[in-house]
């Protein structure tokens, strides 16, 4: 691979992927758009690495410059997520196997969800990078699991596969939850920037992936709990991801 691009809307959830990179040797640093992209390598593969900020748009702007300007041959994004689906708790990891758009909507020109002109609500995760990401997030929770329990009180996470939605709403709601789950029964995760990128992605034939780590649950108690796990937890999950995935692809 020519150069992976590693994407994260906020600082904690690239962990500290930027300083182990300009640790380990010479990174170039190039501002565009209001952003910056650091430019070297990440254990070993060669990387450009960069915050999208939050939302569908701020995350299609910076793929496309990753592919174009950057000439990224793949994305993966990092982050944190609310939990949907009944099963997924918080402190879980999500590695999305196909993304979709939960507020698109342009009937009754087109069906719900479908992204007009594509003829496609979902648009799949590439399924190498996909994989490379769930053994790294099963290793990290079999080697870091007893001390996740002990400084954080995360007990039995687990890795889930399948579908992540995206939409410009921060879902804090029991009622915005339970409209979730009713028009997208096996959606496991919501976010802000994830399908944006598949998109992009799916329209320039370029792999993508995305993880998450579930930090609420979507619900009325989502914005304390999204708060306290930013802060406190994401770095540690999301470096500990990371770190394996790039030794195991590298």
């Amino acid at each position: 691979m020519k150069r992976l691009a590693i994407m994260a809307a906020l600082p904690q959830e690239l962990g500290d992927l930027i300083a182990q990179m300009q640790a380990a040797g010479e990174v170039r640093t190039v501002t565009l758009g209001r952003r910056e992209y650091y430019v070297g390598c990440a254990r070993g593969v060669p990387a450009v690495v960069t915050l999208a900020r939050i939302g569908k748009v701020a995350a299609a702007a910076t793929a496309s410059a990753l592919i174009h300007v950057f000439e990224a041959q793949a994305i993966v994004f990092t982050g944190v997520a609310g939990g949907v689906h009944a099963d997924v708790r918080v402190g879980d990891i999500a590695v999305a196997n196909a993304l979709m758009q939960h507020d698109l909507d342009a009937s009754p020109l087109f069906p719900r969800f479908e992204v007009p002109l594509l003829d496609r609500a979902r648009f799949d995760a590439d399924r190498a990078l996909s994989d490379a990401l769930a053994a790294a997030a099963d290793a990290f929770i079999a080697e870091e699991g007893a001390a996740l329990a002990e400084r954080f009180a995360v007990a039995g996470p687990r890795v889930h596969r399948g579908l992540i939605v995206s939409g410009d709403r921060f879902i804090a709601s029991h009622d915005a939850l339970f409209a979730l789950r009713d028009a997208l029964p096996d959606a496991l995760a919501v976010e802000m920037e994830g399908a944006a990128i598949a998109q992009v992605c799916y329209e320039h034939g370029v792999p993508c992936a995305v993880v998450r780590t579930i930090s609420d649950t979507a619900d009325a108690a989502a914005p304390a709990s999204f708060a306290d796990f930013l802060t406190a937890i994401a770095a540690t999950y999301l470096s500990g991801i990371l770190s394996r995935f790039l030794r195991a692809i590298g």
